[in-house]
């Protein structure tokens, strides 16, 4: 049982997690926008023309506006959860909805953030784990709606998981991270090029080795197994069921991010021991 300190710290971790998330949206709705933009420079400059110059666009700026008709959102209109509910989920200016996704990812976040709280106090192993929530719930988003795993995510996660292991942060030795980072990547990419050859298709891509080598540092190679064997099980679930209800996208594909993603949030929350049980192992 939790004493009301132990509350009251875990409600107010909880709260700097609504925070994160309302930042978290902002990062999933530009993030691959700027990706695209350097993208674009890039290939101007090795064609040898210079890019078309356009107004900044980072996380910070341009300002949050509504897409429909521009106005611009008020620091009032922007508090977590709460001003989704004031507004009745409509803009303040022309009355547009506004997506149900936002306030529930504010949501997930806050109660992720006070999950770590609950569980290792108010601590640096609770702070990485919840470190670890954002960027892996930020990454699942961007890659369900972009197939995109910015590099920019996912190898933070895999440094902050060896980094958390190397200081004991976290229960998983740092040897075991480390060859968990390198079998995880790995191991997928092993099975890219076997696809490759065998079909000439692509299966997945390199974010996807990544995020399964950040998953490797932040719970060891041992765990591996199970996370991508409840990754593929989810995602044949969601894969089958987004077919027969005519949800799969051109192509006929499904990114497999956030079904990793799933799995990584699995092994965080019901541990080493019981993820083993649930997959028989």
């Amino acid at each position: 049982m939790l004493t009301g300190l132990q509350w009251l710290d875990a409600s107010l971790i909880g709260v700097l997690g609504l925070l994160i998330g309302s930042f978290l949206n902002v990062v999933v709705h530009r993030l691959p926008k700027m990706m695209e933009r350097q993208w674009a420079a890039e290939c101007a400059e090795l064609s040898g023309q210079e890019a078309a110059p356009g107004e900044p666009f980072n996380l910070m700026v341009p300002r949050s506006r509504c897409p429909h008709c521009g106005h611009q959102i008020r620091w009032f209109e922007n508090i977590p959860v709460v001003s989704y509910a004031a507004l009745g989920g409509k803009c303040a200016g022309c009355k547009a909805p506004i997506s149900l996704r936002y306030p529930v990812v504010e949501l997930a976040t806050g109660a992720l953030f006070f999950w770590c709280a609950w569980q290792w106090g108010v601590s640096a192993t609770a702070l990485v784990w919840c470190a670890f929530s954002a960027l892996l719930l930020g990454m699942a988003l961007i890659d369900w709606d972009t197939t995109l795993l910015p590099d920019n995510m996912t190898l933070p996660l895999m440094w902050l998981g060896l980094v958390a292991a190397a200081m004991q942060w976290t229960s998983v030795p740092l040897v075991v991270a480390f060859w968990g980072a390198i079998a995880g990547y790995l191991s997928l990419w092993s099975i890219y090029w076997v696809f490759k050859l065998v079909t000439g298709k692509e299966g997945m891509g390199y974010g996807d080795f990544k995020l399964f080598a950040a998953l490797g540092a932040w719970f060891g190679w041992p765990l591996l197994i199970p996370i991508i064997l409840i990754a593929s099980v989810i995602g044949a679930v969601v894969g089958i069921a987004m077919k027969f209800t005519s949800g799969l996208r051109e192509g006929g594909y499904v990114p497999f991010g956030p079904f990793l993603a799933g799995a990584g949030f699995a092994a965080m929350l019901l541990g080493p021991h019981t993820l083993r049980q649930l997959v028989g192992i």
